[in-house]
């Protein structure tokens, strides 16, 4: 295999998202995997759209996720003349024209006539089609348009290019030929002569279609007949997404173009112009499209849609990583999955084809396990940060380090650190039904209290002083063994569960888990 040359080619128009991004991750390993080549090109040409911050964004979410490309990144604005340049070699050969289309003039990819020449093209059969009686069929220079009859006898409009209707013939209702497309094809294209026939009964043409192989999805085709030219510069002269891209991945000399399966269509009508332009068409490989529980496309109506939402819910960089190659490709057994064995990993072919969908219940615990993993140090790092933006926080750094080593092992996302609160102070519980449920037993506030005064005389360093100091008040309210202990969690924290509960007492320390234990007893406990 020569070189292996990929890219990831977004455009700068708002926030990343994680369907573009798992696209760089597949380009990525597979570069990675093979020894060759990551390439990052910024399709900019959007000028209205395109933007410095969202540029700043794009760089900033590939840092954070370590997708680091080998060339310097590639803007597409910088490229525009070269764009043209192909575009006008394109008309002077024929396969471009100039064509008024509504109140504008365009530039169109006119799509082969000379089918035989272009190995990406295949006969399929003859066809046959009645026309409606109402709708002229005409031919111009920008293509074939008629109506054909439904079962109701609707009129169904139809339109696509020339090629698609390679050996048309139109016959009158006595079956008589009275048009020849073949024939007439020079002088149309020309722009000398527009064909319009009211009096056709049906039409016949020899069917073709355009293929390529998909590395993920096998052979894939579509009939030229559903095909229109293809606009390639606008009307105010800036060139399209089709020629630039093309332009661009000749330019980075791309050997594979792998990218979301939204582009299958956008294919069809690449591997065309690579044929027209004389250049060797890269391999393609269309990744699964990302579905939310429906099946239909994941956008931000599903919930976190871009990188940076991830990134600021508290999920790691590794986490995110990981979870998005896993949308479309297995590592194996084991989901969770470190960036080298990816890397050694990693296989087009393996690849799913259908569409993948995306479980937040699953990224989360994925996140649970990566942060399980992280030193106490490391942990420290990515929280304090998060802590330190709560208005609560009262800058204790060493308690606040002691909270963390506890916590991290039941940490699923940083953020949930918020909840942290009752560590540094008083928390007044505010959940009314879990008040009732909890604390609303009649006998409890006495227990409770009781428990207090017991506490106050228990060594907190000592685990199973504290637990036999919540045993025997227990006990002596007439509860089982252990009973009393979510009370006096729920109490002394407001929370419904957290870290071991004689952990949690030992670092909030005596003094204070007995004051909010008889705080919270007498105020929300029944009398």
């Amino acid at each position: 295999m020569s070189e292996v040359r990929v890219r990831f080619a977004p455009s700068p128009t708002g926030n990343v998202h994680i369907g573009n991004i798992r696209a760089a991750i597949f380009n990525y390993l597979f570069a990675r995997n093979n020894g060759g080549k990551f390439l990052l090109r910024i399709e900019d040409t959007d000028k209205e759209r395109s933007t410095q911050e969202a540029v700043d964004a794009l760089l900033d979410c590939m840092q954070w996720l370590n997708l680091d490309y080998d060339e310097a990144p590639l803007y597409q604005s910088t490229q525009e003349q070269h764009h043209l340049e192909v575009a006008k070699n394109l008309q002077d050969k024929g396969h471009a024209y100039r064509f008024i289309k509504g109140e504008n003039e365009v530039t169109l990819f006119r799509m082969p006539w000379d089918l035989e020449n272009y190995d990406c093209i295949r006969e399929i059969d003859q066809q046959e089609l009645p026309l409606h009686a109402d709708v002229e069929l005409e031919i111009d220079a920008g293509g074939v348009r008629f109506a054909t009859i439904s079962r109701k006898q609707k009129a169904v409009p139809m339109e696509a290019c020339h090629a698609g209707y390679k050996d048309l013939k139109v016959f009158d209702a006595d079956g008589k030929e009275i048009f020849d497309l073949n024939s007439n094809y020079a002088s149309i294209i020309s722009g000398d002569t527009t064909v319009k026939i009211a009096n056709g009964a049906k039409i016949t043409w020899t069917r073709h279609s355009v293929f390529f192989t998909d590395l993920i999805k096998g052979e894939l085709s579509k009939p030229l007949d559903s095909m229109k030219d293809l606009v390639i510069v606008k009307s105010n002269g800036s060139p399209l997404f089709h020629l630039a891209n093309i332009c661009d991945d000749i330019t980075q000399n791309m050997s594979h173009i792998i990218r979301g399966d939204d582009h299958v269509e956008n294919t069809y009508r690449h591997v065309l112009i690579y044929a027209a332009l004389g250049e060797k068409t890269p391999q393609y490989a269309h990744l699964p499209m990302i579905v939310n529980k429906q099946g239909k496309p994941y956008s931000k109506r599903d919930g976190d849609a871009f990188v940076g939402d991830f990134r600021t819910k508290g999920y790691t960089s590794d986490c995110l990583f990981n979870y998005l190659l896993l949308l479309g490709w297995s590592p194996g057994d084991e989901e969770k999955c470190s960036r080298e064995d990816a890397i050694k990993l990693f296989q087009l072919e393996k690849v799913k084809s259908t569409a993948a969908q995306m479980d937040m219940d699953k990224l989360y615990n994925l996140n649970g396990q990566y942060l399980e993993v992280l030193s106490d140090e490391n942990f420290i790092t990515l929280v304090t940060p998060f802590v330190q933006s709560y208005s609560w926080y009262n800058g204790n750094e060493e308690l606040l380090q002691t909270v963390a080593k506890l916590m991290k092992s039941r940490t699923k996302l940083v953020t949930q650190s918020e909840s942290w609160e009752y560590y540094f102070q008083l928390v007044e519980p505010n959940d009314e039904k879990l008040i009732k449920k909890i604390l609303g037993k009649e006998g409890m506030k006495q227990a409770l209290l009781a428990c207090a005064d017991l506490l106050n005389e228990t060594d907190f360093n000592d685990p199973d002083a504290l637990g036999n100091t919540l045993k025997s008040a227990a006990e002596n309210a007439g509860l089982n063994p252990g009973k009393l202990n979510q009370p006096v969690r729920f109490c002394v924290t407001s929370a419904n569960g957290g870290a071991d509960l004689m952990d949690t007492l030992a670092l909030i320390g005596k003094e204070e888990s007995v004051k909010r234990l008889k705080h919270n007893a007498e105020k929300f406990c029944l009398a």
